[in-house]
């Protein structure tokens, strides 16, 4: 991954999707996922501090020789918040060495200089060894032309797919074309680069392959984190990421449910004048919620989403 000395698949698991902001999977369910995804040759895996999901990542290393690569991330604005989020996660997975810690999910450049206390955290804790790179998580095209810019970084983690769904660029909407013109600056400049989001939130699984093939074909990218929770879910991945794939294969989404990440919807009500069947609605706590009795899975509201909290899984 650029100049980081790491090396990384094409494909990695975010394990975010075992927790319990979405399948919720049981501790040795969950486990066996991430194991069997590490077996598979996915030896790169991408969790975050608000994920809670740690548990799941020690359970699965417990029964495995495989080390994989694991890149997580915090919130935190300070630098003691920082601080104590690297220290968490050394200790939750018995870590002396972090591979890569990031600042998640910067919104517009100038959050990023709110956060230049947990910035200076992070570089210092690259130059004391704690963490071997580090970098920035972003769905904003601004933030990554800014990270290109930034001499200490070394990784960008940016959301990206070929509809743009959850893409933004300062206070509006972005484009696919800008964030890979930002991904082939990174990495021309020595960053290492994977991204999220291949399938919009699960909204474009439907069209598996198209998804997969518009993201591994950019210039720059080095890797591609795919949350799955399931073991055929491991499979195909895998199987794409060896050139094996049926190239007719299409995926069975019929089970899958149009649902709100909690932890990002903003209560913004973008989804709601969209939804031709009116199931969607904001709740007393300003949270959107579905009607699963009307929602016709259509993904209208997920286009209309500005942070990509409408998932389909």
């Amino acid at each position: 991954m650029g100049n980081t000395g790491i090396f990384v698949p094409p494909v990695g698991m975010g394990v975010l999707t075992v927790g319990r902001t979405q399948l919720n999977l049981p501790l040795a369910e969950g486990a066996a996922v991430v194991r069997y995804a590490l077996e598979r040759g996915i030896d790169f895996l991408d969790t975050a501090e608000y994920y809670e999901t740690y548990p799941y990542i020690r359970a699965a290393l417990a029964k495995t020789d495989i080390r994989p690569v694991i890149a997580s991330k915090s919130l935190s604005h300070s630098y003691a918040g920082m601080d104590r989020a690297i220290e968490d996660m050394r200790s939750a997975l018995n870590l002396d060495v972090i591979d890569i810690f990031l600042l998640h999910e910067v919104r517009e450049a100038p959050d990023f200089e709110s956060r230049v206390g947990a910035w200076t955290c992070l570089c210092d804790a690259k130059a004391k060894g704690r963490v071997r790179a580090i970098g920035i998580s972003t769905h904003y095209v601004d933030v990554a032309r800014l990270n290109a810019a930034l001499p200490d970084s070394d990784i960008l983690f940016p959301l990206i797919n070929m509809e743009s769904l959850g893409v933004r660029d300062g206070a509006g909407p972005g484009t696919k074309e800008d964030m890979a013109a930002a991904i082939r600056t990174n990495s021309e400049r020595g960053k290492g680069v994977f991204t999220m989001k291949v399938f919009g939130g699960g909204n474009l699984t439907g069209s598996y392959l198209e998804a997969l093939d518009y993201v591994s074909a950019l210039p720059g990218v080095d890797s591609i984190m795919v949350g799955m929770g399931k073991m055929d879910e491991v499979d195909r991945l895998a199987e794409y990421a060896e050139g094996v794939i049926d190239r007719s294969y299409v995926p069975d989404i019929k089970h899958k449910k149009i649902r709100i990440d909690r932890g990002d919807c903003e209560g913004c009500g973008a989804c709601v004048p969209v939804c031709p069947g009116k199931a969607i609605r904001i709740e007393p706590d300003g949270i959107a919620a579905v009607n699963h009795d009307v929602c016709i899975t259509c993904g209208y509201c997920a286009a209309a989403c500005p942070v990509r909290a409408i998932l389909l899984f």
